[in-house]
């Protein structure tokens, strides 16, 4: 197909259904270097991103839908097969990753909230991708998450290359219960790649303790990452007013909410819990007052840009920016740069190309990519 018929059929596309197709808009900004096109838009929150092997962009939306997005001619195609979600306050369809061996499983993994008796459950499954078909689905775990809230269900995931799958959950506004081990709230759940428990996780012979449970006293993780070149795994999370943090997350460590805490309380300036410090309680790496309310989590290896190599990048849905930490070979956070703040998006998804190219995704509807002026 010619380039003018490609143009022509997208122009049709958009008149019959605008959600079907979209066409590149090259935006420029005052960051020299990079160069803003938008491949999509007309579309609701797009909450999780992820790359085929062809490089098409595989995203869910939070009232329940995904897409797939072809990057040639940037067409979108809606795919069936997906579950009923709670789609509620900050509950829906949400993350979306592949397998580590996706080339010979062909899993690709999700997070939702799944309606039970009319309340959400933060759940992990997975499905296969067959033509325009999810097939497969299989809930690997439903989480003891459910509260008649509707907020704080996290939640991203992460695998660290050894067969095994990491996931979060909010505390769903309830705030104590992430001290405890007998639910799932609060919490980032390790499990195998089927759905089962490794037999290394730390509360396993804690009686009535959930044996998924990796790390516990978490507000609510937005954004989860394993980073495989240093084998560390970040989260990063929603503080309430004030205290948003990312945290380097290690097996059976205890982080603090809402025992302490760097935000303040929503009714009043006062200190949540005890304070910012405690004995036996885990110090971010960095936090920020006042709230960016990060919206995901990405470490940076692409060729595109070198000089982000190894930085932390997160959505910033108050800020609306695109939050750049750059950290040190010790794991610590040693710089910062607010990128794109006058697009004024709340940007809340991210996914990196093969080229390195980075993707995000905004509330208003659109997805936007960056990359080098020169390309």
């Amino acid at each position: 197909m010619t380039q003018l018929a490609k143009i022509c059929c997208l122009a049709l596309l958009a008149m019959a259904n605008p959600a079907q197709a979209a066409q590149t808009v090259p935006v420029s900004h005052e960051h020299d270097g990079i160069q803003v096109d938008e491949v999509a838009r007309g579309f609701g929150i797009t909450w999780g991103m992820v790359f085929l092997p062809d490089d098409s962009l595989l995203f869910t939306q939070r009232s329940g839908k995904a897409y797939l997005l072809d990057l040639e001619s940037f067409l979108v195609r809606p795919l069936s097969g997906t579950p009923e979600v709670y789609a509620q306050g900050q509950g829906g369809l949400l993350d979306v990753a592949l397998d580590p061996n996706y080339g010979q499983s062909g899993w690709i993994y999700f997070t939702y909230s799944k309606i039970i008796d009319g309340e959400g459950a933060t759940t992990l499954a997975r499905a296969r991708l067959r033509g325009d078909r999810l097939i497969d689905w299989k809930d690997l775990l439903v989480s003891d998450s459910r509260t008649a809230e509707t907020r704080h269900f996290g939640s991203r995931i992460a695998f660290d290359g050894e067969g095994h799958v990491f996931f979060g959950v909010g505390d769903r506004g309830k705030r104590d219960p992430a001290q405890n081990l007998n639910n799932h709230i609060g919490t980032i759940l390790r499990l195998r790649l089927d759905g089962s428990i490794p037999e290394d996780n730390p509360f396993l012979d804690i009686a009535n303790a959930k044996p998924e449970i990796w790390s516990y006293g978490h507000r609510n993780p937005q954004g989860l990452a394993y980073d495989s070149k240093t084998r560390r795994l970040w989260s990063n999370e929603h503080g309430p007013r004030g205290g948003d943090e990312i945290n380097l997350v290690h097996k059976g460590r205890n982080y603090g909410w809402p025992v302490i805490s760097y935000g303040k309380e929503y009714w009043a300036p006062l200190a949540v819990g005890e304070g910012t410090h405690k004995s036996g309680m885990e110090q971010p790496v960095k936090q920020y007052t006042p709230s960016i309310a990060p919206g995901s989590l990405l470490i940076y290896h692409g060729e595109a840009f070198p000089a982000w190599r190894g930085n932390l990048f997160s959505g910033a849905l108050r800020l609306t920016h695109l939050n750049r930490v750059m950290m040190s070979a010790q794991g610590s956070a040693i710089g910062e740069e607010r990128l794109l703040e006058s697009l004024r998006e709340r940007i809340r998804a991210l996914a990196v190309d093969s080229r390195g190219w980075l993707y995000l995704s905004t509330d208003s509807g659109r997805i936007l990519r960056l990359r080098p002026k020169e390309s």
